[in-house]
């Protein structure tokens, strides 16, 4: 009941993909509304999942689970039938809105229903597999009803599983809530949720129309806000994120981890869409096939990595995730204008190992190392990284591309396809475009390869040798901040 909503959310922020070049061909979306469409739900998801957890924690999670639902439900119709690019970035923003409700309360009910350590470990890794199956899924769901229905079919997909859950939620769960102290600032919300706009707003419109004074101007507005928004948290007693908490070099690998994997796996799902498409000239139907091998292997690795975990420990789970995901980011390499799908296939089998342990290893530690009645907190935390990161992934290393297309390509259009719906082109000039695209693939794959790398070898370097986050006590441990010791087995 509960992993329904968990399924949509995560579903939702890829789900457009392969859809994107439907889409692009009813909407006419220009290069930067592309990329709001695609990651302003996980902006909206990432700004305000803290929020959320704490307003749940406070008032009630089932009652904001029912409201997140009717809003998603809702939002989500609208965005199957926006009339224009305006209307569709709206309507995914409400979409994220209601999702960041559903995310941190759902992870608490489990976290409630298994006190016992070992069994909750196996519960959230069954979260984490739901989560990451929704993102690995996405995209092959949208290919199959794209085959046979328009663009918005991606979004009504939703409505029969909010109804369903809405018609059993109030029979099957029951209202939890912990006491909390403080009350939410609504002063950090904003912050944090327009700080993040503003800065990439601005680095999107350099990457598609250049440095203009203007956006430029919002850039450092938002960066100013996402400064005054740190430096807030650290005076307030109760804060939204608790920033002295990466005093503790293991919570931050584990922080970091669960945002750079979801960067680079949006990233490359996103702009491998378009290229099996556009480049290679796949039906969205195969497409979605060759996507489907990447996706049943990162949710399975999801479902069996608690038990990886208990005989190889999380540190080598941890690092053996990051350099499983640069050796399958840097197989993209090999892909090419006229072929490449084995080569993008074995990209996203072999990266895709990497991204189901991250997922999974990620919550489980982040729920494991608060008291239960924290549980909605922590779930957004670790959630929070997750959205952030995916958003993140579209917004940077998708302005990389877009900026390495503007810079290279044949100046029809912003976007390959905006400028192969160009009437008149010449062989050579599809030819360059296809080219310039492929380059910027490449670079967004090489740029979080060496991402991944340096962060591997880092926590090789800086993780204790012995750590566990299903232990009794991890609770206690996590909180030694200052200490640096390592979190001891059994």
């Amino acid at each position: 009941m509960v992993l329904g909503p968990v399924l949509l959310v995560a579903m939702d922020g890829s789900v457009l993909f392969l859809a994107m070049p439907k889409a692009s061909e009813a909407l006419s979306p220009t290069a930067d509304q592309a990329l709001w469409i695609l990651d302003v739900y996980g902006f909206a998801v990432g700004s305000l999942l803290v929020a959320f957890g704490n307003i749940g924690d406070r008032y009630g999670r089932l009652k904001l689970l029912m409201t997140g639902a009717a809003v998603f439900g809702a939002a989500s119709a609208g965005a199957a039938f926006a009339p224009g690019p305006e209307a569709l970035i709206a309507f995914r923003a409400l979409m994220g809105v209601a999702g960041a409700t559903l995310l941190p309360s759902a992870l608490a009910v489990l976290s409630e229903l298994f006190t016992d350590p070992r069994q909750r470990s196996t519960a959230i890794g069954i979260f984490a597999a739901t989560f990451a199956a929704g993102f690995a899924i996405g995209p092959v769901i949208g290919g199959q009803l794209l085959n046979g229905f328009w663009w918005g079919s991606v979004f009504l997909i939703n409505l029969p599983v909010v109804a369903l859950f809405l018609l059993l939620a109030p029979v099957l769960l029951r209202e939890v809530r912990a006491t909390r102290a403080g009350r939410i600032d609504v002063l950090s919300v904003v912050l944090s949720a327009s700080g993040i706009l503003l800065t990439v707003h601005a680095i999107k419109h350099a990457a598609t129309e250049g440095l203009r004074a203007l956006p430029m101007a919002t850039g450092i507005v938002g960066i100013v806000m996402l400064w005054w928004f740190v430096r807030r948290q650290l005076r307030l007693e109760h804060p939204l994120i608790d920033f002295r908490l990466f005093r503790d070099r293991v919570f931050t690998i584990a922080a970091i981890t669960g945002l750079l994997p979801l960067a680079a796996w949006s990233a490359v799902a996103y702009l491998g869409g378009i290229y099996l498409q556009s480049v290679l000239g796949l039906t969205v139907l195969d497409a979605a096939l060759v996507a489907l091998p990447g996706a049943a292997v990162l949710t399975i690795t999801c479902i069996v990595t608690p038990g990886l975990v208990a005989h190889i420990g999380t540190r080598a789970a941890l690092i053996t995730s990051h350099f499983f995901i640069a050796a399958g980011l840097l197989l993209l390499l090999a892909t090419g204008v006229a072929s490449g799908i084995g080569w993008y296939v074995a990209s996203t089998v072999i990266a895709g190992i990497g991204y189901g342990i991250s997922f999974s290893v990620v919550a489980d530690t982040a729920v494991a190392a608060v008291p239960a009645e924290r549980a909605g907190s922590a779930a957004a935390i670790a959630e929070t990284s997750n959205e952030i990161g995916n958003a993140l992934g579209i917004a940077l290393l998708g302005s990389l591309a877009a900026l390495i297309f503007r810079l290279q390509g044949p100046d029809v259009a912003g976007t390959l396809n905006e400028t192969l719906q160009a009437p008149g082109l010449t062989a050579a000039v599809i030819g360059d475009a296809k080219s310039a695209f492929v380059t910027g693939l490449h670079a967004a794959a090489v740029i979080a390869a060496v991402l991944h790398a340096a962060l591997g070898a880092f926590a090789l370097r800086h993780l204790p040798r012995a750590f566990t986050s299903t232990d009794d006590d991890f609770a206690d441990d996590s909180r030694d901040l200052d200490s640096g010791r390592a979190i001891p087995d059994g």
